[in-house]
């Protein structure tokens, strides 16, 4: 398209652009520039910031937790969302403005008061556990703070609204028509459900996933508190050898790891669907 340009169409067109380029090249380009330079450089030059982040059993062990806590809070969330989003699509707008109001207030409200709000519920003297022993599901209260369990719980209901949104606006496109032609041709519920609405969702969760799991890998706050020091995760560890340490050197090693990591999911959405289209 751009060979269809003329010399001073094209120009205009990059005169138009610059604000964003620069934008882009002072707080994304030249950023990450200096956080691979001080990840070779720092405190000699070399590759030893990444050779102990990758041969380290420890770091290892961060890094593991890390990716299954973010797999699960993004497999759990996309169960939830999922029947929350096609509820919403379904049910009368009054209602659904309601739903709507209140996942956008949980969305406003504080972080950091959100996640004390959980560490008050899941100690072993909260709502959480007096629920479960007057039920009779446990003898005993059990720890849920302090360990992925507690990460896990309270990181869900924050990244629980960015599963549902993309889910909800791919679901409301879908035409309700081609559910009545699946019943018709005699497809159960379940059978329209995994063969019709699922393949037609597919967009939805897939971004909503990328979004959660994206941010799960970098989240700081909620980790933090619930999980302790015994079950730290990437962010926990890059503020550490920052702030505590001083060791820019590996804490920019590890920020560069965990971007390219993100680059590389992202890739991977964009090729899966660019291959799905063709």
């Amino acid at each position: 398209m751009l060979s269809f340009l003329t010399p001073a169409r094209r120009g205009s067109g990059l005169g138009m652009a610059m604000p964003a380029l620069l934008l882009l090249l002072a707080f994304f380009v030249i950023p990450v520039a200096a956080l691979l330079s001080r990840s070779v450089t720092e405190p000699v030059p070399g590759l030893q910031n990444y050779e102990t982040l990758l041969g380290s059993a420890t770091y290892l062990r961060i890094f593991f937790n890390t990716f299954l806590v973010s797999g699960l809070v993004t497999l759990i969330t996309a169960l939830i969302a999922f029947p929350v989003a096609w509820a919403l699509a379904i049910m009368p707008p009054r209602m659904a403005g309601v739903i709507f109001a209140v996942i956008l207030l949980s969305m406003w409200t504080n972080l950091l008061a959100r996640t004390y709000a959980w560490m008050v519920l899941l100690q072993q003297t909260g709502l959480v556990n007096r629920m479960l022993m007057a039920t009779g599901i446990i003898d005993q209260p059990i720890q849920l703070t302090n360990n992925l369990v507690g990460v896990t719980i309270g990181m869900v209901y924050i990244m629980l609204p960015f599963m549902i949104l993309p889910l909800y606006g791919v679901i409301k496109k879908i035409d309700p028509a081609i559910l009545q032609a699946a019943a018709l041709c005699g497809a159960t519920k379940s059978q329209a459900l995994r063969r019709v609405l699922l393949p037609l969702a597919t967009p939805g969760i897939a971004s909503g996933a990328l979004m959660v799991f994206v941010m799960s890998l970098g989240y700081f706050v909620t980790p933090s508190l619930l999980g302790g020091t015994a079950n730290m995760m990437l962010a926990e560890l890059i503020v550490q050898q920052v702030q505590s340490l001083l060791n820019w050197g590996m804490g920019g090693a590890a920020a560069f790891i965990l971007l390219v990591v993100t680059l590389a999911l992202y890739a991977l959405q964009l090729r899966l669907f660019e291959g799905k289209a063709r």
